[in-house]
């Protein structure tokens, strides 16, 4: 977070300050997504752009491999990536709506 009060190209930024509502292959009800930040940034052109960023680790961000044994870890990953999906499914929509743009981050793009 201090990147982004170190970064000329910042406007602006916040940290869960957002509510999306999405709703859940688990349950099929709706619930509420705080994405990890909203940030405002200043283009090459000079033009703002808002960025909606969620950070995940690599592996929440792709399926599951499919297993010969059904255990428990297996159907909370599986869990997770379904309703992972359903949020960012939900922050897309919200942000094509209003003209933004969702990237989600793992440690790859954090270089961790």
């Amino acid at each position: 977070m201090s990147w982004f009060d170190q970064n000329d190209d910042i406007i602006s930024w916040a940290s869960e300050e957002l509510i999306v509502p999405y709703k859940s292959p688990v349950d099929n009800r709706f619930h509420r997504y705080f994405p990890d930040f909203i940030v405002k940034v200043k283009t090459r052109t000079g033009t703002v752009k808002t960025l909606m960023i969620e950070v995940k680790p690599k592996k929440q961000t792709v399926p599951p491999e499919p297993r010969k044994r059904i255990t428990k870890q297996y159907i909370t990953e599986v869990t997770t990536y379904g309703v992972n999906q359903a949020k960012w499914k939900a922050a897309q929509e919200y942000c094509l709506d209003r003209g933004w743009e969702f990237k989600i981050m793992t440690e790859e793009h954090l270089g961790l």
